[in-house]
């Protein structure tokens, strides 16, 4: 989970508390001790030296929750690989882990626009992007993401992109949601973080905005026949959305 826009910070760290002890999915987060979890991380990830470093470097952070799951990263850069992909935008970057994994999955003349608001957090990220060798890849944009959608299809770059992840603010999920598959092309992948929301997308209070507009999206990308799409118990709950 990532906040693309800023809140309160008695609010935010509130909810985010309350937000993660219900998350069970993440082997930084709920699944870190489970022998079963050591055993799929021992047996299967293969992360680049300065992925590894960024990883250890950001679970120093307070907000270490927020990062994306080094094994979900892992297997979206196999997707972006699989579909030889060259351009992706990831809406939501924190420190930037899953977008140095994708950075590197792309070819040298591949491009991520990143989307973030926070200049503190993703700078704790750069370093390591450089030292990977892709920050020339990367194109980082500090403003809100539907802005940085929105230049992007006034440019003309409507269906040339080829992955998308969403793991923003979670009450514009829709609209990341529909900006995206205009900027995605047919046979494009589009990944959206934490549809599962803990388990509370099951029942969303009256008052939680974010669990509705989650669960909405949810049944919304059930019956959209634009897309296929498979949901996945990865993360706090991951779907991949294919463009038709």
């Amino acid at each position: 989970m990532r906040r693309n826009q800023p809140e309160p910070q008695q609010q935010h760290s509130q909810s985010r508390s309350r937000r993660y002890r219900m998350n069970t999915f993440k082997s930084h987060v709920g699944l870190k001790n489970e022998p079963i979890m050591q055993y799929l991380l021992n047996h299967s990830m293969r992360e680049h030296p300065a992925l590894k470093k960024l990883r250890l470097k950001t679970l120093e952070h307070k907000w270490n929750c927020m990062m994306v799951a080094c094994e979900q990263s892992q297997l979206m850069a196999n997707l972006a690989r699989l579909i030889t992909a060259k351009k992706a935008i990831e809406i939501g970057v924190y420190t930037g882990y899953n977008t140095l994994s994708i950075a590197l999955a792309l070819p040298e003349e591949g491009k991520v626009v990143a989307c973030d608001v926070s200049e503190e957090y993703t700078n704790i990220g750069r370093p390591f992007w450089k030292e990977a060798g892709v920050e020339h890849k990367i194109d980082l944009r500090l403003q809100p993401a539907l802005e940085t959608l929105d230049e992007l299809l006034a440019a003309g770059e409507a269906e040339t992109f080829d992955f998308v992840f969403i793991d923003a603010d979670k009450e514009n999920y829709d609209n990341y949601y529909e900006k995206s598959l205009q900027l995605l092309r047919k046979g494009g992948i589009i990944a959206i973080d934490n549809v599962l929301w803990g388990g509370r997308v099951m029942n969303p209070a009256e008052d939680d905005l974010e669990t509705q507009a989650i669960d909405k999206l949810n049944k919304k990308l059930h019956t959209d026949v634009r897309v296929t799409l498979s949901m996945l118990t990865v993360g706090d709950g991951l779907t991949l959305a294919f463009k038709l």
